[in-house]
């Protein structure tokens, strides 16, 4: 018995010693660990003044070219395609015909109607003549003549529809698409021939709440596209949307005529200048790679002290590697431009060059 008491307290003891000898070690290691922290607690980063600049307030969007006039036939009565006069590519005049469409149905009914007319017409002049003899009566001669007034709007309906059969256009243009060929079977809807209007286009692009403030319709404009970077267009503002869409931007058109190869396609990339002509004082940051993330974040690191200070800011415009700052910032702060990674709100920066 007692021999298992010694054997419970030697091991006891035993633990003790090595339970002291890891207490021990681990508050060396802690000591090691904030010593080397302390060493390592300065962050190196780089950093840029913020200045105040005089600024153009010219600007440019950036939109895509869509046709003055845009125009898709289809086929109003069902029948079959006899003729088709134009192809892809083909320029087409207003009231020139495009196709000529067969409808048995619509033949028939003109040959009725026809047949109809004629039929009222004879009944009419022979119950005119009956009238003035005494032979009938004057509600008998009414009758005939609103048979023969409705015989003739049904022919002149008919005819209408005949009319229908010859497809012709109504805008000058460029065909773009054929979705038809002879003997091709329509119904009523069908799709026939996409037309575009290219003599002018329309650049369509979005504007800001302080920059829209400065276009009034019919300012002219300087347009380039990106296929054409050495030649610029001449336009003319004709819409600026009375009412911001969901990201505050405000819709603009741009008129501008195309030259005589109609070298600008609908759909091409193209750029709007709106020159001012006037500047003014701004506070600017650069590089633009000095906001955390993205510019759209709206926030910066400063130097205070030797800390770094996230601060959220309100960016304007962004010119070329520099960003206009509209609020949170002063003349003359220190915000840091590499680094911000490494950084949370209060860390110890260390400046390089």
């Amino acid at each position: 018995m007692k021999k298992n008491i010694i054997t419970i307290v030697l091991i006891l003891g035993f633990l003790g010693v090595i339970a002291y000898i890891l207490m021990n070690n681990k508050k060396e290691n802690e000591a090691k660990t904030a010593i080397v922290a302390e060493k390592n607690a300065s962050i190196s980063v780089k950093v840029d003044t913020v200045k105040t600049e005089e600024i153009s307030l010219d600007f440019s969007a950036n939109g895509n070219f869509a046709p003055f006039q845009e125009l898709s036939f289809s086929a109003e009565k069902p029948g079959r395609v006899v003729r088709v006069l134009v192809d892809e590519g083909d320029k087409v005049r207003i009231g020139q015909t495009l196709a000529i469409i067969r409808s048995e149905q619509i033949s028939a009914d003109l040959q009725t109607a026809q047949a109809s007319y004629q039929n009222a017409l004879t009944d009419y002049s022979r119950f005119e003549n009956a009238f003035k003899t005494g032979g009938v009566t004057k509600q008998q001669l009414d009758q005939a003549k609103l048979n023969l007034v409705t015989s003739k709007s049904r022919l002149q309906q008919a005819r209408i529809s005949i009319g229908d059969t010859n497809i012709k256009a109504s805008i000058n243009g460029i065909v773009n698409k054929r979705f038809i060929e002879p003997g091709s079977v329509l119904n009523a809807g069908s799709p026939l021939f996409d037309i575009v209007n290219v003599t002018k286009l329309k650049l369509k692009v979005n504007v800001n709440e302080s920059q829209v403030a400065s276009l009034k319709l019919g300012n002219t404009i300087n347009v380039k596209a990106s296929v054409y970077p050495n030649v610029t267009f001449s336009g003319k503002i004709s819409f600026i949307a009375p009412k911001a869409d969901t990201s505050l931007n405000f819709p603009v058109e741009i008129e501008i005529s195309n030259n005589v190869a109609n070298d600008l396609k609908a759909g091409m990339y193209g750029t709007a200048e709106f020159a001012s002509n006037q500047q003014k004082q701004s506070l600017m940051i650069a590089p633009r790679n000095a906001f955390v993330g993205s510019v759209s974040s709206n926030q910066v690191f400063v130097v205070e002290n030797g800390v770094a200070k996230l601060k959220t800011v309100t960016a304007g415009r962004i010119l070329g590697d520099k960003v206009e700052i509209l609020n949170g910032l002063s003349d003359g702060e220190v915000v840091i431009i590499t680094g911000q990674i490494n950084l949370q709100d209060g860390s110890k920066v260390d400046i390089i060059k």
